[in-house]
C-alpha cells in the first residue's frame, strides 16, 4: 500500500468520522430542552366522594379498589385516572408500574405519549387561529398556499435540517383536494385514510368525497398543520406553546421530544409486559405526537368542560352525523342505525353523543403501548380521564366508565373497546 493511498484512506476515515460526529451534535442540538420538570407534583389527596351521573356516591377508596382489581384481572400495567365533579377535581390516582421490568411504581408527574389526545388540543388551537382571522374554517386549504398542494414534497436533507416531512404529489390528478377545509380536517371528513402507511401501496389518496362522510384521518390533521405552518411561518410547537401550553400552565407538555422526558416517561408495554420503543420526534405531528401528563391533560379537559370560551362551544358542536357500525376496520364502511338513539356525531377534535345527562364529548388515544380515554358531560361538570402505558387498558375502559360515572351510553362497540373478558378479532388501531 503506497503512502498516497494511506493518506487518502486516513483522510477519508477522518472525514467520515467528522461527518458522523457533526450529525450527532446537530441532532442533539435539535432535541428540545424547553420543558423543565424540576419538581414532581405531590400526589392528589383523595378525600372527596365521587358523585356519579345518576347522583349515586362512591367513596374514593371504592374507586381505587375497583380500578386496582380490574387492572390485575386484565393485566393492565400502569394507569392514571382523574375524575371531575361539578367542575372540580375530586379524584386523581396512579396505579401499577412505570416499568414492568424494574417494577418501579407509576407516580404523579409521569409524562405519557398522548397519541390521539393530540388532536383535541390541535382543534382548540385551530379554532383560536380562526378567531384571530389567521384562517377561516370553511376556506379550502389550497388557497392558503403559494404553490399547488401537489407540488410539496420534502427530501431527506430537508427533513434532516428540520423541515416537516410531507409528500402531496399523489394528489395531483384528484381535483377533490381543492374542496378540503380546516373544518373537514378537524371533523374527520376529508376523505383521507387514517394514515397513508395503512394503505396497501403506502400512497395518500382521497377515498371519499370531502365533506360527505365521517372517516377518521390523522392525515387530515397533518395536512392542516402543514398549511398552518406555511401560512404563519412558525412551527406548530411554537404555536401550541403560545395558544395552550403557556396560558393553561401545561408545563410538562410538548409535541416534540424533550430532554427531560428521558427520565419522566414511563415504559410503554405490549400485552405481555414487554417494552415498546418510544417515538422521540424532533418535529411536531399535531395529530399524534403530544407528550403530556395526566395533570396537564386534566387541566385542558377542565377548560373545555367549563364551556366558558366561545371556541370551546364550537369544539363540541356537531359537525357530522356518524352512521358507521364501527370507527375502524371493515365495519367503518358499513352503515347502521345502532347509534341513532345517542345521536353519535363528531365535533371539532371530539366525538359526541347524547345521554339523559346531557351531551357527552369524548376522545380516544391509542398507540403502541399507550391507551387513553376521556369523556366529559358539560351540563353536569363531570369528566373522566384515563391514561395508560399498557396495550391491555382498552379492555377495561367500558367497565371503568360505567363504574366511575354510572354511564352506560358509551358507544364502546363502535370504538372497539371490547372488555378483556370477551373475545373479539376487530382491529381497533388508532
Amino acid at each position: 500500500m503506497n503512502k498516497n493511498f494511506k493518506r487518502f484512506l486516513t483522510g477519508s476515515v477522518i472525514a467520515v468520522v467528522f461527518m458522523f460526529a457533526a450529525a450527532a451534535v446537530f441532532i442533539s442540538i435539535r432535541v428540545d430542552n424547553r420543558v423543565r420538570i424540576e419538581t414532581v407534583p405531590p400526589p392528589f389527596t383523595n378525600n372527596h366522594p365521587v358523585v356519579r351521573l345518576d347522583s349515586s356516591v362512591l367513596p374514593p377508596d371504592s374507586v381505587s379498589s375497583f380500578i386496582t382489581s380490574l387492572m390485575e384481572k386484565a393485566g393492565v400495567h400502569g394507569m392514571g385516572t382523574s375524575i371531575i365533579n361539578n367542575h372540580q377535581l375530586v379524584y386523581q390516582q396512579y396505579f401499577g408500574v412505570k416499568d414492568n421490568k424494574t417494577r418501579e411504581a407509576l407516580k404523579a408527574g409521569a409524562v405519557f405519549q398522548g397519541a390521539s389526545f393530540s388532536k383535541t388540543i390541535f382543534a382548540d388551537i385551530v379554532v383560536q387561529l380562526a378567531e384571530d382571522n389567521v384562517l377561516h374554517l370553511d376556506t379550502p386549504l389550497y388557497k392558503y398556499l403559494p404553490k399547488p398542494l401537489y407540488s410539496y414534497k420534502t427530501n431527506a436533507l430537508m427533513e434532516f435540517l428540520g423541515a416537516l416531512p410531507v409528500d402531496y404529489t399523489g394528489l395531483k390528478n384528484d381535483y377533490r383536494h381543492k374542496k378540503i377545509t380546516a373544518r373537514m380536517c378537524l371533523s374527520h371528513t376529508t376523505g383521507f385514510p387514517n394514515w397513508r402507511w395503512f394503505e396497501p401501496d403506502g400512497e395518500l389518496r382521497i377515498k371519499h368525497d370531502p365533506g360527505t362522510r365521517y372517516f377518521y384521518s390523522g392525515e387530515g390533521m397533518y395536512l392542516l398543520q402543514f398549511v398552518i405552518e406555511e401560512l404563519t411561518g412558525r412551527s406548530y410547537e411554537e404555536i401550541a406553546v403560545e395558544k395552550v401550553f403557556k396560558p393553561l400552565a401545561m408545563n410538562q407538555s410538548s409535541y416534540v421530544w424533550q430532554q427531560t422526558y428521558e427520565t419522566t416517561f414511563p415504559t410503554a408495554h405490549d400485552p405481555d409486559g414487554n417494552s415498546h420503543r418510544i417515538p422521540k420526534r424532533n418535529y411536531s405531528n399535531a395529530a399524534a405526537s403530544l407528550s403530556t401528563s395526566l395533570e396537564d391533560f386534566t387541566t385542558f379537559m377542565m377548560h373545555v368542560l367549563a364551556q366558558k370560551e366561545k371556541r370551546h362551544e364550537e369544539l363540541i358542536r356537531p359537525q357530522v352525523s356518524i352512521s358507521s357500525k364501527q370507527q375502524f376496520g371493515p365495519n367503518a364502511l358499513i352503515d347502521t342505525h345502532e347509534n341513532d338513539a345517542i345521536q353519535l356525531s363528531y365535533g371539532l377534535g371530539f366525538g359526541l353523543y347524547e345521554t339523559p345527562y346531557g351531551k357527552a364529548f369524548f376522545k380516544e388515544g391509542h398507540n403502541d403501548g399507550w391507551q387513553h380515554y376521556t369523556v366529559g358531560f358539560p351540563s353536569r361538570g363531570t369528566a373522566l380521564i384515563m391514561m395508560s402505558n399498557s396495550d391491555n387498558a382498552e379492555g377495561i375502559f367500558k367497565y371503568l366508565i360505567e363504574f366511575c360515572l354510572a354511564n352506560p351510553y358509551t358507544p364502546w362497540y363502535w370504538e372497539g373497546y371490547f372488555p378483556f373478558d370477551r373475545k373479539s378479532t376487530v382491529d381497533i388501531s388508532k
